[in-house]
């Protein structure tokens, strides 16, 4: 267990904000939350629990304390259920998968970020989500230090939602996360642009290794590395849309891209959207808009939060006016 003063979170967080917090808290084991949470005072106070910070902007230095979790492993416990620590990195989990035969996790390949945070935000892409896998979560409560086992449907998952984002926020350290998969291969090729990846490749039926790196080599294509352009990846929601309002949209803008959710709504990306407004490639000041995916956000060099958000406003703003509808952060603005 590692305490720090004044520790800078620039290499905390993707985004590359330059910001502190008063105090760092990293626990290793299940025992040293349960330690951790016990210990604190009311001058710890507030807490932000904070994974690889991959979706996350912060605003300004953070007056409290930071809870990181370095609980990092990773362990088969039968044919289709794997566990792991929610310090374990996600794209090592879905690696594992891959190269074990245990299917289900291969078209989230590559998201950044660490198996808690999977818990929290429900990740997702290319028509798969962490509900789809999660099991069950362990974490330590945080007013008691009593460990606590969520299955998943106490977790209320919806789209990048759950309990533990809204109703539970900052009432537990998740401490491990176990994924049930599948030994059948069963490949999901129908979002996005993964069957003409596919096919570029000469690939008609693709194994699960094969896939994986397609999708890697699709979103390395569109998303820039962090460690060179500071970013947090995708940066809005995609809005869910009642159909009403989806057909009138589509009246006006032939061509819209959309992905049937049920018979009363639709989705449509966000990233379109921003792109239809004139915002792709474009900047203000140190921040702009990556210029060959217009849903992800980056840090130009030397940009603060208020940059980032001076910016998002003027992006909501936008697509308010031109489409009538209300866009909003699927990063965790602090």
């Amino acid at each position: 267990m590692n305490q720090f003063k004044l520790y800078s979170l620039l290499s905390h967080n993707t985004f590359g904000i330059d910001v502190q917090c008063r105090r760092f808290v990293e626990y290793e084991t299940l025992e040293e939350a349960q330690l951790v949470v016990r210990s604190l005072t009311a001058d710890d106070y507030p807490l932000l629990i904070l994974g690889s910070g991959s979706n996350l902007l912060l605003t300004g230095d953070y007056n409290g304390t930071v809870l990181h979790s370095g609980i990092s492993f990773i362990e088969q416990l039968d044919d289709v259920h794997v566990r792991c620590g929610s310090g374990y990195v996600w794209d090592d989990f879905v690696d594992y998968c891959v190269k074990h035969e245990l299917y289900g996790a291969e078209n989230l390949s590559i998201i950044p970020g660490e198996c808690g945070a999977s818990a929290v935000q429900n990740i997702g892409a290319y028509g798969a989500e962490a509900k789809d896998l999660i099991e069950e979560v362990e974490a330590v409560e945080i007013a008691t230090g009593v460990v606590c086992h969520f299955k998943n449907e106490e977790c209320q998952y919806s789209y990048r939602k759950s309990r533990f984002k809204h109703d539970w926020h900052n009432k537990y350290l998740i401490t491990s996360v176990t994924y049930r998969l599948s030994k059948q291969y069963r490949p999901r090729l129908d979002y996005g642009n993964i069957r003409f990846a596919l096919a570029e490749r000469g690939i008609k039926n693709p194994t699960a290794a094969e896939l994986r790196q397609t999708i890697i080599d699709i979103r390395n294509a569109k998303l820039p590395d962090p460690k060179k352009i500071g970013n947090a990846g995708s940066f809005f929601m995609n809005p869910i849309l009642p159909k009403e309002k989806y057909e009138s949209l589509a009246s006006l803008y032939e061509g819209m891209p959309h992905y049937t959710i049920d018979e009363n709504h639709e989705k449509v990306p966000a990233g379109w959207m921003i792109e239809q407004c004139g915002w792709k490639g474009k900047s203000l000041g140190n921040v702009g808009v990556y210029d060959k995916q217009a849903l992800v956000l980056v840090n130009h060099g030397g940009a603060t939060g208020a940059d980032v958000v001076h910016l998002v406003e003027a992006i909501q703003h936008d697509v308010k006016e031109k489409f009538g509808v209300e866009i909003h952060p699927e990063v965790n603005v602090i």
